[in-house]
């Protein structure tokens, strides 16, 4: 009694123990303002950590390295992809047999053991014994193996493997579309930048003549009719130049935030000679087979039909019997004992029965998957057929609305020449000359708009036909190296797949 009394005291004593640690859990509590103010810091210093310095002007292939190694979303695909490299490995473990080490110690307060009595009088026949020590340690170490195990994590390493390839698709699409996007913005800025300081001079000096045309008007110098229609036009010059202005400084803040710049970074772009534009020599129908055969996107839906198959025979897998091996060694330092060491080895065979009843439901599951799996890729091939199409249109059409774009500016130029010679003191004359070099400017920016639209259009084209832009690791390269892999990627695809510069020399811009 009095040892029942020591257990029941020691058992509250532990439920006493348990009950109050469980109840001393706090709620979980909210950030403090401190914490969100650091967290805020942190973030920040990891956008833009281990950047290069810019000290030299940028030209478009730096920007498109910048852009792809320091752009968050592409670094995000990139960690994708490890993460699914770094699961592929975990379940290719899971095949592996499964050996088990464990120590032990057992112990009771009292003794185990009993007695026998006789089946047919049932009288006790043996004194109370026992054969087993109240205390003792027991050490084994246990291999065992499933044949059904091994079939599971086989077809899920399978899955992980496809996945890493469906993650470097994914990354490769988004390294296609950040330089897209660095197409877009670069030549919108580098023309931002050449234009941006005449637009402003020419700001200034519209200012400057609708203030002396308002005190004209004060004085009466002219009629009020011809001064109110000279502010007109210089208002409606003012508005033309700031609504273009606005368009170059969105073009500049785009290409610095692709490119990952910290806030009031210095960014200057090269400005050189444009670049002729290319001129597709191959056909439409080839064009089509090398997007069907390029485009991540399909690639993509093509591993994933590999993963969906794999599901169904996981799940075929589980049907069939099951065979498991087992082999264990023991030590049990019971003294009673008369062998204290032993070895267990087992060979067991095992089926569900009731779940064959799935097998003609996962052939049909079976069939339907690979019909919708197919019929994804199709349609998906045919979104890309047509992007093609329109991204080939739209170039044509983009390369002569610069031709026109150019036609326009030296007919301007030319309008520009004519009424600086015959600039005079009169208010109409300089109205003239604000005129020409707005609309100069307008056809400037015009042009600029142009060739950056059909540099885009471009961009759009090779895209879609779905040809790679980058070396295998990006990490690996400083700024200057990677500009000249991209560089010599995107001119080898070009040459080689998709088509030949246009024989027509550089373009020069004409400046004031």
């Amino acid at each position: 009694m009095p040892g029942y009394r020591v257990n029941a005291l020691s058992a509250l004593i532990a439920a006493s123990l348990l009950l109050g640690a469980c109840s001393a859990l706090k709620e979980a509590e909210p950030y403090d303002e401190q914490h969100m103010r650091q967290r805020v810091i942190d973030d920040q210093a990891r956008m833009y950590q281990e950047q290069e310095p810019v000290t030299t002007p940028i030209t478009f292939y730096e920007a498109a390295a910048r852009a792809l190694k320091y752009n968050l979303d592409y670094r995000l695909k990139l960690l994708e992809s490890a993460l699914a490299s770094d699961l592929r490995d975990v379940t290719a473990h899971e095949m592996l047999p499964r050996l088990v080490a464990s120590a032990g110690y057992a112990g009771r307060n009292n003794d185990s053991g009993g007695t026998s009595i006789g089946i047919q009088d049932r009288e006790v026949s043996l004194r109370p014994s026992t054969s087993e020590e109240r205390y003792r340690t027991i050490d084994s170490l246990g291999l065992s193996w499933s044949l059904l195990d091994f079939g599971v994590a086989y077809y899920r390493t399978q899955q992980k493997a496809d996945q890493i390839l469906m993650a470097e698709e994914r990354r490769e699409r988004v390294a296609q579309n950040v330089l897209q996007d660095v197409r877009n913005a670069y030549w919108r800025a580098l023309g931002a930048q050449r234009l941006l300081p005449e637009v402003d001079s020419l700001l200034m000096r519209t200012h400057r003549a609708l203030t002396a045309a308002r005190e004209a008007e004060s004085k009466g110098l002219l009629p009020r009719q011809d001064i109110l229609a000279y502010q007109r036009a210089l208002l409606d010059s003012v508005y033309m130049l700031t609504v273009r202005r606005q368009d170059l400084e969105f073009a500049r803040a785009e290409l610095a935030a692709l490119m990952s710049l910290p806030p009031n970074s210095r960014m200057e772009l090269a400005d050189t000679l444009e670049a002729p534009l290319p001129q597709v020599t191959q056909s439409v129908d080839a064009l089509e087979q090398m997007s069907l055969r390029n485009r991540p996107e399909i690639m993509e839906e093509w591993y994933r039909k590999r993963v969906d198959q794999n599901d169904l025979k996981i799940a075929k897998a589980q049907l069939w019997p099951n065979v498991s091996v087992n082999y264990s060694y023991t030590y049990d330092s019971n003294k009673y004992l008369y062998n204290n060491h032993w070895n267990d080895t087992g060979l067991q065979v095992s089926v569900n029965l009731l779940r064959l009843l799935q097998y003609p439901a996962l052939k049909t599951a079976e069939e339907s998957q690979a019909k919708t799996d197919d019929m994804r890729r199709t349609a998906l091939s045919m979104a890309i057929l047509t992007q093609v199409r329109v991204g080939l249109l739209r170039y044509q059409l983009a390369s002569q609305e610069v031709q026109f774009a150019d036609d326009s500016l030296r007919v301007d130029k030319s309008l520009l020449d004519y009424a600086q010679k015959a600039r005079s003191a009169a208010l109409g004359t300089e109205l003239e000359l604000i005129r020409a070099e707005g609309r100069y400017l307008l056809s400037r920016y015009q042009r600029e708009a142009a060739y950056s639209d059909a540099q885009a259009a471009w961009g759009r084209l090779y895209n879609s036909v779905g040809f790679a832009v980058l070396p295998d690791k990006v990490e690996d390269h400083d700024i200057k190296t990677l500009a000249q892999q991209i560089q010599r990627t995107l001119e080898q695809q070009t040459s080689s797949h998709l088509l030949t510069a246009r024989n027509q020399g550089n373009v020069d811009v004409a400046k004031p």
